[in-house]
């Protein structure tokens, strides 16, 4: 057996579970290292099992990235969750079509059915290249999406136990890094229906429940734990490396699974100086005034230094009038007529009204709905008063909206996700599994980054991604003169930067575009009178270059100073008033600690709350968590 004796505790505890051919589980709050213990387990694994394959997972491309590049190995396979399930289960395509017909039919099944019938058994069998995983979900192309690859892996593993076996076989270890995000379709494929596999294999997960902060994640594996056959076999590692010691005393008091940290006892921990731990500092910054700029003030910190200063708001909606692409958040999360026709689109649905609308308008739709109701039933296909008090205020628009045919206008989807989702497996992978962006705000992007490689003299990748051809130097000087057309946007709009981006040839307009252009005419017309400016405040959001961030988004991360911003923006799954007022029902009062305690541990070095016209009881609430001298109303501090 290999030496262990120069292995952390935890890692030496690990390694007993898995002598014991138990599965395990590392518990470890923010910064304790839970990824360099994972490191360790899979360098010390392979050494005592030249011949095992392992696989790691991870919930994102960058963490995949980063155990790659600490652990680089032949037997070692590193993917997203979603990689992992689908590369398991795509060339099984006559137990992936069963499954996919199963849960079709399943009225329980979060797949929903393309018709409104059962569908059969081979209604996927003409498809010449079986069931693909896609961006996007189409069930009756046979292409299914993010979401529905756990769903239909989950009911493979439990239905067709021979592909435990094969998993198991091809992978003596599996590991699962940031475990509380993974959903529990794919715990129960690992703990439970591995189950009905004799085959041995290993399955740790490393993790923090504490930073379950997506509502699609299993949490914790509390109900996994103990002594039976499958179970998790706990290992708690309690040190800090990351934060300062008043930050570490908040963090405890905000747990909420009986787990308390210390500082790391290691000198060369980051949290640690000649020797002793820094304390840091800690503030409760409250006002009657909402302004996040006097808090900024009170700070000194600069906040030009975005690589050290993070600016934590709950929502984007919240973040979208500060970092200057509110148009574009309007636009695409607050139009009531969009949500006004999908009102009208339910009850075509509801009341199964089989009137053929395809040659009708969106007005002559409504007229044909509303006419002869009256009462409840009118009120129905009438806009709620949020809808009229929106329809109102645009009247002009409505008005357009009323003149598309319902065929057009009843397929247009909007949501927030298509501006703002980010997940990336490149900074120049527009078009990568999972994202949500859509059409348009792709090419804005790609567009964006053309110039930005470009204006930071990535010459060789501009000239890998963009359509502008350099055959002599005269090109090369004409293409300085044309970027610098587009650096200086001014006020042109977004459809003239399009219009002169694709003329210049550096980033042409494509299929996708065009046909966004066509099908989506509403949406391109709200978009495209936006100056391209606005939409660049929205590129260095997503792109990490201004101090903005969600709670949500910064996990995983670290920064000199955090500054939280307590609002909820409108978001009720989350309450920071009834958090502080200890009134919250216990689903609000988890949700909202855990978010808060990812927040606070971000830090490395200041933390700073700020909370607008808080009650009494909140400010005693501060009191308690931050010391009452670390308490500071804005309104009276000089």
């Amino acid at each position: 057996m290999a030496e262990r004796l120069d292995l952390e505790p935890e890692v030496q505890e690990i390694f007993t579970h898995i002598d014991n051919g138990d599965n395990f589980l590392l518990s470890g709050g923010a910064g304790s290292g839970k990824t360099y213990s994972l490191v360790h387990v899979i360098k010390q694994v392979i050494e005592e099992n030249p011949t095992a394959k392992v696989a790691g997972m991870t919930y994102t491309n960058a963490a995949v990235k980063e155990i790659e590049e600490r652990v680089d190995h032949k037997n070692l396979f590193v993917s997203t969750i979603h990689d992992f399930v689908w590369d398991n289960i795509k060339h099984f395509q006559n137990e992936l079509k069963s499954s996919l017909v199963t849960l079709i039919n399943d009225e329980d099944s979060k797949i929903k059915n393309p018709e409104d019938f059962p569908i059969p058994t081979n209604y996927f069998d003409d498809l010449e290249d079986g069931i693909q995983y896609k961006e996007h979900l189409k069930i009756k192309e046979g292409k299914i999406s993010h979401d529905e690859v756990l769903i239909v892996a989950n009911d493979m593993f439990k239905t067709y136990p021979k592909l435990c076996d094969i998993v198991k076989d091809k992978f003596q270890f599996i590991f699962v890094d940031e475990y509380q995000d993974t959903s529990k379709f794919i715990v129960d494929i690992f703990l439970l229906h591995f189950k009905q596999s004799q085959k041995r294999n290993i399955v740790g997960f490393f993790g923090d429940s504490m930073q379950a902060i997506y509502e699609d994640g299993v949490g914790d594996l509390d109900e996994y734990k103990g002594d039976g056959d499958g179970q998790v076999k706990e290992v708690i590692k309690k040190q800090n490396r990351r934060n300062p010691q008043l930050v570490i005393d908040i963090a405890n008091k905000i747990r909420i699974d009986g787990i308390h940290q210390e500082p790391s006892t290691d000198d060369k921990a980051p949290n640690m100086q000649d020797g002793q731990i820094k304390q840091g500092d800690i503030k409760f910054y409250y006002s009657e005034d909402a302004n996040v700029e006097n808090v900024k003030l009170k700070t000194s910190w600069d906040f030009e230094d975005v690589q050290k200063i993070k600016i934590l708001n709950l929502t984007h909606n919240l973040i979208a009038p500060k970092a200057g692409f509110e148009n574009l958040m309007e636009i695409y999360d607050k139009d009531k007529i969009i949500d006004y026709k999908n009102r009208i689109k339910k009850y075509i649905k509801d009341k199964a009204v089989e009137t053929d609308f395809s040659d009708k308008t969106f007005a002559e739709v409504i007229c044909i709905l509303q006419e002869g109701k009256t009462g409840s039933e009118l009120n129905k296909v009438k806009p709620t008063l949020g809808m009229q008090g929106f329809i109102d205020d645009n009247i002009e628009l409505f008005s357009v909206a009323k003149s598309f045919s319902w065929e057009e206008f009843s397929s247009i989807y909007l949501d927030k996700d298509q501006l703002i989702d980010d997940k990336k497996q490149d900074v120049d992978d527009e078009s990568k599994k999972g994202s949500k962006r859509d059409d348009l705000i792709k090419h804005l992007f790609k567009i964006q980054n053309n110039i930005s490689l470009y204006v930071n003299g990535q010459y060789n990748e501009f000239i890998r991604v963009t359509d502008y051809e350099i055959k002599y130097i005269v090109d090369k000087k004409l293409l300085k003169e044309r970027i610098d057309k587009l650096i200086n946007v001014g006020d042109k709009t977004i459809e003239k930067v399009i219009d002169e981006a694709d003329e210049y040839g550096i980033c042409k307009k494509d299929d996708k575009l065009t046909r966004f252009i066509t099908e989506k005419k509403y949406v391109f017309d709200r978009v495209k009178v936006l100056k391209f400016s606005e939409f660049q405040c929205l590129y260095n959001y997503l792109e990490g270059f201004t101090p903005f961030s969600t709670q949500h988004k910064t996990k995983g991360t670290e920064f000199d100073n955090i500054l939280v911003v307590l609002d909820n923006g409108g978001w009720n799954n989350y309450n920071f008033v009834k958090f502080f007022e200890n009134s919250a029902s216990e689903s609000i009062f988890v949700r909202t600690s855990k978010i808060f305690y990812v927040c606070c541990t971000r830090t490395k070095e200041n933390l700073a709350v700020f909370f607008h016209e808080p009650s009494t009881t909140v400010i005693a609430k501060a009191k308690e968590l931050f010391g009452e001298n670390n308490v500071v109303n804005l309104d009276q501090s000089n």
